[in-house]
């Protein structure tokens, strides 16, 4: 079996598990090979439903909480979405999908060795309305504010105050935060400049924000 077809055969697991569900994130889902976005000394577990190390130890998601997050976010043609640890590109690769070539992302990671790597894997995959920018991601990226909405891969005591300023009122964040057991996956859709409501998905695990 290729690895064009373990795609298929993941994708297909993610949605009987009820992570992946929207049509419009399940094709992007499988317009975004992951084996394109891993090291190639892990090629024989591009599509095990796990966790794989990338550089300087840092991880690409488990696919169940890469589905998991995108449902969360639901982007859609024609947005604009911040977010914040590129990681190696995979999932500002799957939000470019669903935004189009109408919408755009905006991607930050601190670490300048994955900022390569992350503009090499989004190139392979043909995406032209993804930006990755090497900084910190606590400070958002005010040049291309406000955002629809902001994805962070990152585990954070809390959701940084320049990060939910630079979101528009009506807009949504996904982010896990840090609590006793872990973190929270949390999705906080913004009323107001003081007003949100928050849902809280369930625990997972995420190497911190730097």
């Amino acid at each position: 079996m290729n690895l064009l077809e373990q795609n298929e055969l993941l994708v297909k697991h993610l949605i009987s598990v009820g992570a992946l569900k929207t049509p419009r994130i399940i094709e992007a889902f499988k317009k975004t090979p992951r084996h394109l976005f891993i090291r190639k000394d892990y090629l024989n577990h591009a599509y095990d439903d796990i966790p794989l190390p990338t550089y300087n130890g840092q991880t690409i998601s488990q696919p169940y909480t890469v589905a998991i997050m995108t449902e969360a976010l639901n982007p859609k043609p024609g947005e604009k979405v911040l977010e914040i640890g590129a990681g190696s590109g995979y999932q500002a690769a799957l939000i470019g999908k669903c935004v189009g070539v109408k919408g755009k992302v905006i991607t930050i990671e601190l670490e300048s060795d994955l900022v390569e790597i992350s503009r090499k894997n989004i190139k392979k995959v043909k995406l032209k309305n993804v930006i990755v920018i090497c900084s910190d991601g606590k400070l958002g990226y005010l040049k291309e504010a406000p955002y629809d909405k902001c994805i962070i891969t990152a585990a954070c005591d809390e959701i940084p105050k320049k990060v939910i300023e630079q979101v528009k009122i009506g807009g949504r964040i996904v982010a896990p935060v840090n609590d006793f057991l872990g973190q929270k996956m949390l999705v906080i859709d913004k009323i107001s400049d003081n007003e949100f409501k928050k849902q809280d998905l369930g625990s997972f695990v995420f190497v911190p924000l730097r």
